[in-house]
């Protein structure tokens, strides 16, 4: 038997925008179908739009593959869909010249009129093939024309989709669409489909809003005698209420989810969950990811996004990270909130205290807020609660606690919380009686870590220096 032919996907974002988190889903479904198999993944700019088509958004969608770790094949040289019009444009002339084409001389008033008569008699509103059959020497000498795809008029089309089903659509449903505009550039219909034929693409997974272009672009193929790709269209993705995706759902840009604190790999963990299953499996490292994926667990309906469940899958890989690597990740943070980056010294300091910190968190954001005072220049700003801490008679126990600090000699959090607990029985008192103005000094809050860990974590020297602070 021969051998099953390499697995061969793309990706095609337009560059009009921001990648938004519906596209970082499609191009996670086409990346881990080809390296499940072991095929070839590749990026595509569609950049024909030129008007709309800017070089930032190029940048944004390089920069945002690049951040969700979804490297693709070709990235030695980016594919940009306008360098390769004229042979877009050749095929439209080769199906011109082979009788799959035709030549469309309407002008836009005979459109327009074509359309109002359409709507009037409530008839399918689309082109009606006068031009079909004519011979374009009918038409006035220099008159501008399209090229149209000469669609067959009998019989059906049939698509087996992976998601979908086979579905079929009667060719009397399907009109004769644009393939050059009266310029001479093509259209985006026939450029896809020139574009995925040239790279090799047999595998398309797309966005459903696709779905009714696929019929229209399987007569190109039909008409140029080339393979047809596997098809599989993903349902959209709506908000957690069931509405149409917008900006308060979560449709966003990448970029955005990156500044409000997420991990690339729990957004690619929670995207794959969106409209595709194992099981009860929420947590899917990528490892697994690849492994599991096929195309028949795509579900049919619509994902809801919900904020509530990337924050648990976010707070989930945030435990599992590595507190040397989450401190660096926090520091990088803080030094573009502060515009000062944590050296050596106070990044160990972090890296100390992420396992106090991390099971809080649900976000970056969240920890590097949390982390900040760690690192904080003394001395430390209080907030409310700890001013309201802070009283007279909470500053004398702080410094009745400051002489037992300085004189113990092991620093550690177990014997710090024995001291206190013992000075405090010796006292008359609880140990959050100590505990509390102690947090205060050392965080700046009325809220932290535990804090004989804190203390431990920040070192004598540093643990004095502001306990002195509050104290003058």
């Amino acid at each position: 038997m021969p051998a099953a032919p390499n697995v061969v996907t793309r990706f095609p974002p337009s560059p009009t925008g921001f990648l938004h988190i519906g596209g970082a889903r499609t191009a996670l479904f086409n990346y881990l179908y080809a390296r499940h198999h072991g095929g070839t993944f590749l990026l595509r700019i569609e950049d024909t739009d030129r008007e709309r088509s800017t070089q930032p958004a190029i940048e944004a969608i390089i920069e945002g593959m690049k951040w969700l770790e979804l490297n693709w094949d070709n990235n030695d040289k980016i594919y940009l869909q306008s360098e390769h019009m004229p042979r877009h444009a050749a095929v439209a002339n080769e199906m011109l010249a082979n009788g799959h084409a035709y030549k469309c001389f309407c002008t836009p008033q005979e459109l327009e009129e074509m359309r109002n008569h359409q709507k009037a008699n409530g008839l399918p509103m689309r082109y009606d093939g006068r031009w079909r059959d004519k011979d374009p020497k009918d038409a006035p000498a220099g008159a501008p024309f399209v090229v149209r795809l000469k669609a067959p008029l009998t019989g059906e089309t049939t698509i087996k989709d992976h998601v979908r089903g086979i579905v079929t659509v009667q060719n009397s449903q399907l009109d004769d669409m644009v393939l050059l505009r009266s310029d001479g550039t093509p259209t985006y219909m026939l450029s896809v489909v020139v574009d995925d034929n040239d790279m090799g693409v047999n595998t398309v997974i797309r966005g459903d809003d696709h779905f009714t272009n696929t019929f229209r672009q399987v007569q190109i193929l039909k008409a140029m005698n080339w393979n047809i790709p596997e098809y599989a269209h993903i349902p959209l993705i709506h908000g957690s209420d069931g509405q149409k995706m917008s900006k308060r759902h979560g449709a966003l840009g990448v970029d955005e989810y990156r500044k409000m604190g997420y991990l690339p790999e729990a957004i690619r963990n929670y995207l794959l969950r969106l409209g595709w299953s194992h099981g009860d499996d929420e947590i899917i490292p990528d490892a697994k990811a690849v492994e599991w994926f096929n195309l028949e667990h795509i579900v049919s309906s619509p994902a809801k996004f919900d904020y509530m469940k990337l924050d648990s899958v976010n707070a989930h890989y945030m435990r599992e990270m590595d507190d040397t690597k989450l401190a660096q990740t926090v520091a990088a943070r803080l030094s573009e909130a502060t515009g000062t980056a944590p050296d050596v010294a106070q990044t160990a300091i972090l890296a100390k205290g992420m396992a106090g910190l991390k099971q809080r968190a649900k976000t970056l954001k969240d920890l590097t807020e949390s982390a900040a005072f760690y690192v904080t220049p003394r001395p430390l700003p209080m907030n409310d609660g700890a001013k309201k801490i802070l009283s007279a008679d909470a500053k004398a126990m702080l410094a009745a606690l400051r002489t037992l600090l300085s004189d113990l000699a092991d620093f550690s959090a177990t014997s710090i919380e024995a001291s206190i607990k013992d000075f405090a029985g010796q006292h008359g008192k609880k140990l959050g009686d100590y505990a509390q103005p102690l947090r205060a000094a050392l965080s700046g809050s009325n809220v932290s870590p535990p804090i004989f860990e804190v203390a431990s974590i920040l070192g004598k020297p540093e643990t004095l220096g502001r306990m002195d602070d509050v104290l003058k």
